[in-house]
């Protein structure tokens, strides 16, 4: 897969992806949901703590950016042992290749003590176990480019879009043409190049 492109949950907002387990009488039920924000992370948590509001815990873990990135994570072991649930759940976000994502695991304690280490395997394999079946969807890192150029270009432009895996997201035909483009941010100074060399400099770049 391209650096640019990385895999995130294929759900709709407000929906979830759940699984279950039962590890020596306790029950873990496994909720995850495709979250692109801390905010939406935090709303998922909210929602999932509100169904379960009877359970034992709700730990939970979150990468809201792009897959192994820390830039936007979280985790709460929500009362269990310091370091036995929302840290081993995190871990499997982050190395799972998947961005964009939220993971509660709910525990319904069945009487019989886990350990510390039977916690971690636990909460970890309950999110691996989600994870298994989740379904998934490709996501690209792109930059916007903006530019305005006379209509007699648009043709040729239009043409070399896919060569850059470029994407028209807005676009206005008055005198000239103002156009707007997503594209990975790695091909941006080419197309760049080739726009110019194409009009002869007659485009306008917007910051």
């Amino acid at each position: 897969m391209a650096a640019d492109i990385y895999q995130v949950p294929d759900l709709e907002q407000g929906t979830f992806h759940r699984t279950e387990q039962i590890i020596k009488k306790s029950r873990f039920i496994t909720s995850i949901a495709h979250t692109s924000s801390v905010e939406e992370a935090k709303a998922f948590i909210d929602t999932i703590k509100a169904e379960f509001s009877d359970a034992t815990h709700n730990c939970w873990a979150y990468n809201a950016g792009a897959a192994c990135s820390t830039a936007q994570i979280g985790a709460s072991d929500d009362g269990e042992p310091h370091g036995t649930a929302g840290k081993p759940m995190l871990n499997v976000l982050v190395h799972s290749d998947i961005g964009e994502l939220t993971a509660v695991v709910t525990r319904y304690f069945g009487g019989t003590l886990l350990g510390t280490g039977g916690l971690v395997k636990a909460y970890s394999s309950s999110v691996k176990q989600g994870l298994e079946t989740l379904p998934l969807c490709e996501r690209m890192i792109v930059e916007k480019l903006s530019f305005t150029v006379e209509h007699k270009f648009i043709g040729q432009i239009q043409r070399l879009l896919p060569d850059y895996r470029a994407k028209i997201i807005h676009q206005e035909f008055l005198m000239d043409v103002t156009m707007e483009l997503a594209l990975p941010e790695q091909l941006i100074d080419q197309l760049k190049e080739k726009l110019i060399n194409l009009t002869a400099g007659a485009i306008l770049f917007e910051e």
